[in-house]
């Protein structure tokens, strides 16, 4: 007899933009055997497209502004209690402009996704694109990691280069970055939503955790 399918990955989404990435695994998940349940996108700003890219395919979202709350102490909280109250496998940051905290990496960490448009841990931080043009690298690309406390620093899933090109400039290198960039997402978030995976030091590892074998066995 053949195996059951497999229940897709519940997924939630966090975007601060225009949602580029987020339609591109709406329309992914969209195929019956991507693997992926978008449950709800979130959002730590009002109006934006992301929101409205999840609001005309029907699936839930939230809102929540750091200015509502005490501090980022506080909002970090907040949004983990959010996000654990969809019960997803799997979390994308999608052009999230907040770095997660504590709260959120207590009960997420390991199970977050997120790109940076640069070969890591080459050019962290917020500008990868211009900070590869300045140091005058022939090849960059897109990285694709599960978050942890650091800046663009957590294990490494998945790579893609991109050529630096003579007449480049910032804002046409950032465009074929993230074509790449989107492209890698699609492809992992639906093989770890598959496959799962778990962390062995560094390394992305395809596949639940090993359980550990009583040596009294």
């Amino acid at each position: 007899m053949p195996p059951a399918p497999r229940t897709p990955a519940r997924l939630v989404v966090l975007v601060s933009g225009s949602g580029t990435n987020l339609q591109a695994l709406i329309d992914a998940s969209a195929t019956a055997d991507y693997g992926v349940d978008i449950v709800a996108v979130g959002a730590d700003r009002d109006g934006i497209e992301g929101l409205a890219r999840a609001e005309r395919h029907g699936i839930e979202t939230f809102v929540l502004r750091t200015a509502e709350f005490d501090d980022r102490a506080a909002w970090d909280i907040a949004l983990a209690e959010k996000v654990a109250s969809y019960d997803p496998g799997l979390v994308v940051l999608a052009g999230f402009m907040k770095l997660t905290g504590p709260a959120f990496l207590a009960l997420f960490g390991g199970r977050t996704l997120n790109t940076h448009p640069a070969l890591s841990p080459a050019f962290p931080g917020m500008h990868g694109p211009r900070d590869a043009l300045a140091y005058g690298v022939k090849i960059t690309g897109a990285t694709l990691f599960v978050v942890d406390e650091g800046v663009d620093t957590g294990p490494i899933v998945a790579q893609v280069p991109v050529p630096v090109l003579e007449d480049d400039d910032e804002s046409s290198l950032h465009e074929r970055i993230k074509t790449s960039e989107r492209a890698m997402l699609v492809e992992w978030v639906g093989t770890l939503a598959r496959h799962d995976f778990h962390l062995d030091d560094r390394a992305v590892r395809l596949g639940a955790t090993p359980t550990t074998k009583d040596p009294h066995d």
